[in-house]
């Protein structure tokens, strides 16, 4: 029956839906959000290597992750094929679930809101975004926080599980595979990494070894997208006016001060757009303090988020489009 699907406009519309279905009502609800689940598993199969104490215990976890997530996802497409309207819905929510538009735009508007009203309230919001403490944290550092963690996930929240769609949707389109399952697999297969850098990734004790795999796995997925999210932050930063110049300049300057490989690009481009300096304590230092950071570059850094995200969806739309022009 899903042979009659068209793959490029099927690629094409599906994207399109699952953005809709996104920015319409932003997460899937907890009970049935294939992130969740995968968390779930995660907790499975850590439970069963984690005893190892080596990095091999990391390869099988992330392994044991894959391959539950992966027939999981085969099963729900599977049962949705018998009607391809069916299917094609299904197909665009669970894509949707693989990147996080509404909530990168509203958690940090959230905060802009809070501080707007009572600082206290501010640093409790800002303490779900980051990891270091913020009881103590002043208006600058929290403004500093809320643009961190904005920008920084410019890239894994939607620029690489897009970035990896594009890429193997590129591959079937040249080959004349009608593998929709395999279309959908690999930004998801992406996601999958990324939540269990997020679970796995950190290095403490009963971590270290476990994690180490995941930590990787993710720095390498997310090494192109990274970029090219920050090359895309200073294209926007010209279309607002903003100070697109030094945009690139404190990316060149600045990206690798951050312990991560990757994060660095989208947050030193966006504090040299604004002109501000990010600052994590003992940790980095992006940008020149040559305006005093305020809660109304929270504003400016969500506008630049937004036609950052907005300019790249656009850009691989004309890729796929060239694409299929060209075979």
């Amino acid at each position: 029956m899903l042979e009659s699907f068209n793959l490029f406009l099927f690629i094409i519309f599906s994207l399109l839906l699952s953005l809709m279905i996104d920015l319409i009502f932003g997460e899937l609800p907890t009970k049935i959000h294939p992130v969740v689940i995968i968390g779930s598993i995660i907790d499975f199969s850590k439970r069963i290597f984690i005893s190892f104490r080596n990095k091999l215990s990391g390869l099988l976890t992330t392994l044991l992750t894959c391959v539950i997530s992966s027939v999981l996802l085969l099963i729900i497409l599977y049962i949705s094929s018998f009607n391809e309207i069916v299917y094609f819905i299904v197909f665009s929510i669970v894509l949707s679930s693989t990147f996080s538009i509404k909530m990168l735009i509203s958690t940090a508007k959230s905060v802009e809101d809070d501080l707007l009203e009572d600082i206290t309230k501010a640093r409790k919001a800002v303490s779900y975004l980051v990891s270091r403490n913020t009881e103590e944290l002043t208006e600058g550092f929290i403004v500093s926080a809320t643009i961190e963690s904005m920008s920084e996930n410019i890239t894994d929240s939607y620029v690489a599980p897009i970035f990896y769609l594009t890429l193997i949707s590129i591959v079937l389109m040249i080959l004349n595979i009608n593998c929709y399952f395999v279309i959908l697999l690999v930004p998801f297969i992406y996601r999958i990494s990324n939540t269990l850098d997020a679970m796995l990734g950190y290095k403490s004790d009963d971590l270290i070894y476990i994690g180490y795999f995941p930590a990787k796995l993710d720095d390498i997925l997310n090494y192109i997208p990274s970029r090219i999210a920050g090359l895309f932050v200073v294209i926007s930063a010209f279309i607002l006016k903003f100070n697109w110049k030094n945009s690139y300049y404190i990316m060149r300057r600045d990206a690798r001060n951050c312990p991560s490989p990757n994060s660095g690009f989208t947050m030193a481009s966006t504090a040299g757009a604004l002109d501000i300096q990010l600052i994590k304590k003992h940790t980095y230092i992006l940008g020149d303090n040559t305006d005093e950071i305020n809660v109304n570059d929270i504003s400016k850094a969500i506008s630049l988020t937004k036609l950052t995200i907005l300019l790249y969806t656009i850009f691989i739309f004309l890729i796929l489009l060239i694409v299929k022009m060209i075979i």
